[in-house]
């Protein structure tokens, strides 16, 4: 275990209830997921708080941006966890849930108060829009090449399904209208978006094995959550490995996002981004008044990423862009940035500190940090 003091007391992967949870340094805890790695090398004990290590420093001074991982594993895992807003005990939550904004709101400002309790000054990050890095903006919606031929003969096999199976269900008031038009699944010659499972969606497999349907197990399985990609979700980055890929190299017909479905967690769904801005606009709105209550330097890092996604920021000798690879902000893991992103948010900071506190922080220069390089070799 490291001895302190720190001035650095970030732990990767904690959400904002982490900071405040005694034992979420405690080794022992490790392998069940109640503690983490990284704060068990330097707590300072076993029963010990992140916040609490940290405002035992004695700080004058300090930064706090917590709030990202709140949504983020919910958001990168094509939203596969829960929503729990109206939960109120994180103690139930899953690895990839929503954590309920009152939850943040309280141990937020649990936070605030331990670190400004000795009179010290700081600067308050807000969320930024997660939706908007390249991890979920690089894979077109459209990504399935399809000549005319292998579209019409798609569309045949899907006939009966659109205009049977759909109809009949809607009718029986299994599911909506509405549901039954998200379902229509349609190809044609050009980009296509490609098939989909949706966990949102009515689960028609038992139903579609009964009468009136009585079909195979299997191909009811395969259209039981079955839908096309639509142009306003989003697919992640790792399903750029999977789409378009042929699993059983024995069957060549089963390729991946044509004839097998893309799986939930490759897709946000624009119910999920819902979800997702819900919180973090919440979460947002408990930080900004924080920051006005006490007196703190504020930093809108949500206005601040939406600028480099929206046509990039100029700097000395460049323009800064959310572009995957070559934009310069992005790491290759398409969520965390370069370290050229990571001066650009340090001038942020230093920036708001200097406008709240009167202070003369030099900002650094962005252009002197590194960020991913594309050669010919």
């Amino acid at each position: 275990k490291l001895s302190g003091s720190f001035n650095n007391m970030g732990v990767p992967g904690a959400k904002s209830f982490h900071l405040v949870a005694p034992g979420y340094g405690n080794v022992a805890g490790v392998p069940t997921g109640s503690a983490n790695p990284y704060f068990a090398r330097f707590a300072s004990s076993e029963n010990a708080t992140v916040v609490g290590d940290a405002a035992a420093q004695n700080p004058t001074f300090f930064s706090l941006w917590i709030g990202n991982n709140d949504i983020l594993s919910y958001a990168t895992s094509g939203g596969a966890g829960v929503d729990q807003t109206g939960n109120f005990d994180p103690s139930t939550y899953g690895g990839n849930d929503i954590t309920d904004p009152n939850v943040f709101a309280s141990v937020y400002s649990q936070q605030v108060d331990a670190l400004t309790a000795s009179g010290a000054k700081g600067v308050l990050v807000n969320i930024p829009e997660v939706t908007s890095i390249p991890y979920f903006t690089t894979v077109p919606t459209n990504a399935i090449p399809l000549d005319a031929a292998t579209a019409a003969q798609l569309n045949a096999q899907f006939a009966a399904y659109n205009t049977q199976i759909l109809p009949g269900l809607a009718a029986m008031g299994v599911i909506t209208p509405e549901e039954a038009a998200l379902r229509m699944i349609n190809f044609s010659a050009g980009q296509n978006f490609p098939i989909m499972t949706d966990d949102d969606l009515t689960d028609l497999t038992t139903i579609l094995q009964g009468a009136p349907f009585s079909l195979p197990p299997q191909l009811a399985a395969l259209l039981g959550q079955l839908r096309q990609v639509k142009s306003d979700d989003l697919i992640v980055l790792t399903a750029s490995s999977v789409l378009g890929t042929t699993p059983d190299p024995n069957n060549p017909q089963g390729v991946i996002g044509v004839s097998i479905p893309l799986t939930d967690q490759y897709v946000l769904a624009v119910s999920e981004q819902a979800r997702i801005t819900a919180a973090s606009t919440a979460y947002n709105a408990t930080i900004q008044a924080l920051a006005g209550a006490k007196g703190l330097a504020f930093v809108d890092a949500k206005a601040a990423l939406a600028r480099v996604a929206n046509g990039g920021v100029v700097y000395d000798g460049g323009v800064l862009t959310s572009q995957f690879v070559t934009g310069g902000a992005f790491s290759l893991d398409g969520v965390h940035p370069t370290p050229r992103g990571y001066a650009y948010t340090a001038n942020l900071i230093i920036q708001a500190i200097n406008d709240t506190y009167d202070a003369t922080i030099p900002t650094v220069h962005i252009g002197n940090y590194a960020t991913i390089t594309v050669t010919n070799n």
